[in-house]
C-alpha cells in the first residue's frame, strides 16, 4: 500500500513511526513532515492547508490510504475533497470537524444529545459576555473563557475570579486569538482529574483506545499558561473499569448515536477531554483528530497492525477489529523553547539526538524541528516528544526522564512532574 500522512508534528511523527512498522506498506509519505518523519518516510513539501495539492499527489501516486494528522485540513474540508476524488481518507467531513473547529457547535452537538459537559452560554457581543460574569454560577468560583474557535490548544484561560475572567473576555474580542475570539463561550469551571479518551469511529461502530492523561499547563504542578500539551502518559489509573463504562454509556454511545441522528459522516477518532468529576464524567471539548502529546503515548503500547487498525475504521469494519496492547505503560515528556507557549526563539541545534535509535523501549518523537546546514534545530515552541514503555509506570519514567537528560539545546526546557497523578495511586 502506498500512504500519505499529512501534517508535520509530534503526531504525525507518531502516526508515521507507527505505519511504517505494518508489513502493508510500500510507499510512506508525510506532507510537509519535519526531521523526525523523515526517518521512516519520504517528506513531500505541500503544505496541510493546500488541499488541490495534496489531492493531486495522492492522485498522482496512487495513494491507498490518507490519514490526517492535524485539525486545520479536517476543518477546511479535506475528507469531502478526497471523497469527491473517490480517495480513501481517514477523518470526519467538514461539517463535522466543526466538533473541534467551533467549541459552540460542539456544546450545542453536547447538549442535543444528552453528553454530559459543563454549563455554559455564548457570546459574539463582548459587553453581554462580561454581564454574564455576574451570573451566581460563577460565585467565589473559576470561570472558564474560551474562543470559539481553532487557537493551536491556546484558546482556554481558566479565570481564578471575575476580574481574571473579564480580562480573557477582552483579550478574546480584542483579537489575541485572531478570528477563533469572534465568539467566546463563557463556562463553569469543572473540578475534578482530567483523561483523554481517544475512540476510532466508522460510523457505524465506536472504540475506545486506552485512555491516556495529558498535562495542558506549561508549569509544574499544572500552573500557569495552557499549552498544546507538556506531555501525557498511557494508561490512566484514573480510568477504572467502573469509570470506563460510564464513560462509554453516556459519552461515547451517545456520541455515535448523535453522529448519526445528524447525519454526520465521520470515519475516524474522536477524542474526548474528560473531566472526572463527583457527578461523574463531564465532556470539556472535543477534537476531531489524535491527541499530541497522547497518541504518542498510546502508539508505544499498541501492538496491533495500526494499517489493518485504519483501514478497519475507513471501511466500516471496527465491530470485528480486535485491538491488541502491549502490556505495561507509556510516558512522553515534551521538550520545548523557553518561552513557549509565547514568544520564543527558533533554529538552535539540539544535541543529543544520536543516542536514540528510535527502535528500542524509548522513542524521540519530532514536533517543532528542522534541518539547518545538515543540523537538527528548533523550529517550533514544543520540539520533541520523549517517550518511554516500561512494565509500569515507574518503569517508564525512570526510562523517560534518563532520557530527556541526554537531550539539550539553548533554552530547552520540560516538566519534571509528568505522570505524578499516576504515581499517586
Amino acid at each position: 500500500m502506498n500512504i500519505l500522512v499529512v501534517g508535520n508534528g509530534g503526531r504525525e511523527h507518531a502516526l508515521c513511526w507507527k505505519i511504517a512498522q505494518s508489513s502493508s506498506v510500500n510507499k510512506l509519505y508525510c506532507a510537509p513532515g519535519n526531521s523526525g518523519t523523515q526517518s521512516v518516510a519520504e517528506n513531500i513539501n505541500i503544505d496541510v492547508q493546500d488541499l488541490e495539492g495534496l489531492v493531486q499527489f495522492a492522485i498522482d501516486k496512487k495513494i491507498d490510504l490518507t490519514v490526517v494528522g492535524p485539525e486545520v485540513p479536517l476543518c477546511l474540508g479535506i475528507v469531502d475533497l478526497f471523497k469527491k476524488h473517490k480517495l480513501p481518507i481517514f477523518g470526519p467531513n467538514k461539517f463535522s470537524a466543526q466538533l473541534e473547529g467551533s467549541k459552540c457547535f460542539a456544546k450545542e452537538f453536547m447538549r442535543r444529545h444528552s453528553i454530559p459537559t459543563a454549563y455554559s452560554e455564548e457570546f459574539t457581543d463582548k459587553d453581554n459576555a462580561l454581564k454574564f460574569l455576574n451570573n451566581p454560577v460563577f460565585c467565589n468560583s473559576k470561570i472558564v473563557i474560551k474562543a470559539d474557535g481553532l487557537a493551536a490548544g491556546k484558546g482556554v484561560i481558566i479565570a481564578e475570579n471575575i476580574n481574571e475572567a473579564e480580562k480573557a473576555i477582552n483579550l478574546c474580542f480584542d483579537g489575541a486569538f485572531g478570528n477563533a475570539g469572534s465568539k467566546v463561550l463563557v463556562e463553569e469551571f469543572l473540578e475534578g482529574e482530567e483523561t483523554s479518551i481517544l475512540a476510532l469511529i466508522d460510523g457505524e461502530s465506536i472504540v475506545s483506545l486506552l485512555p491516556s492523561q495529558d498535562h495542558k499547563r506549561v508549569g509544574e504542578g499544572d500552573t500557569g499558561l495552557n499549552t498544546g500539551g507538556m506531555g501525557a502518559y498511557c494508561p490512566a489509573p484514573i480510568v477504572d473499569e467502573k469509570l470506563a463504562i460510564e464513560i462509554q454509556e453516556k459519552v461515547l454511545n451517545r456520541f455515535l448515536n448523535g453522529i448519526q441522528k445528524d447525519k454526520m459522516y465521520y470515519r475516524g477518532i474522536i477524542y474526548a477531554g474528560i473531566m472526572v468529576t463527583k457527578k461523574g464524567p463531564m465532556v470539556l471539548e472535543f477534537n476531531v483528530r489524535f491527541g499530541d502529546p497522547e497518541v504518542q503515548a498510546v502508539m508505544s503500547l499498541l501492538k496491533s497492525d495500526f494499517v489493518s487498525v485504519l483501514l478497519d475504521t475507513v471501511n466500516g469494519n471496527l465491530a470485528e477489529c480486535d485491538i491488541q496492547w502491549h502490556p505495561g505503560s507509556a510516558v512522553c515528556v515534551v521538550m520545548a523553547s523557553k518561552g513557549y507557549p509565547e514568544k520564543y526563539e527558533k533554529g538552535f541545534s539540539i544535541i543529543g539526538l544520536d543516542y536514540f535509535d528510535n527502535t528500542s523501549d524509548t522513542v524521540v518523537f519530532h514536533a517543532g524541528t528542522s534541518i539547518k546546514n545538515n543540523n537538527i534545530v528548533t523550529s517550533g515552541g514544543r520540539v520533541l516528544g520523549v517517550t518511554s514503555r516500561g512494565i509500569n509506570i515507574e518503569e517508564a519514567l525512570k526510562k523517560v526522564y534518563s532520557s530527556v537528560d541526554k537531550i539539550n539545546w539553548d533554552g530547552a526546557f520540560f516538566r519534571k512532574d509528568i505522570a505524578h497523578r499516576a504515581l499517586k495511586k
